[in-house]
């Protein structure tokens, strides 16, 4: 058997109206209706979803190497990241306590 005979396909699922498609496997078949009902076998029986997508792997496309490149920063803009926040849920979790002390409850 040949090798060439086959096609790689990825498999994504929705779990309800409101989800995203995941990605959830790859497979090999003939063709895309060969795909979609392998898909189903191997998806469907397992986990409950409202929708499949069965997608060539050939037909994806990506950015290569060079065009990679222009998604990284080209200054540090750190400040436009969260992460610089996360002091603010420890101060809050404070705050909160202080509500609740007999002493705050008597003013």
């Amino acid at each position: 058997m040949s090798n060439e005979f086959y096609e790689e396909y990825e498999v994504f699922s929705k779990r309800n109206q409101m989800a995203p498609f995941q990605h959830q496997f790859s497979l090999l078949a003939p063709n895309k209706e060969m795909a979609m009902v392998m898909a189903k076998e191997n998806f469907l029986r397992r986990e409950p979803c409202v929708n499949i997508w069965v997608v060539k792997r050939s037909d994806i496309s990506s950015l290569g190497e060079e065009e990679r490149q222009v998604l990284t920063r080209l200054d540090n803009k750190s400040y436009r990241e969260t992460k610089g926040y996360g002091y603010l849920k420890k101060k809050w979790r404070e705050y909160e306590q202080e509500q609740f002390t007999e002493k705050s409850l008597l003013k």
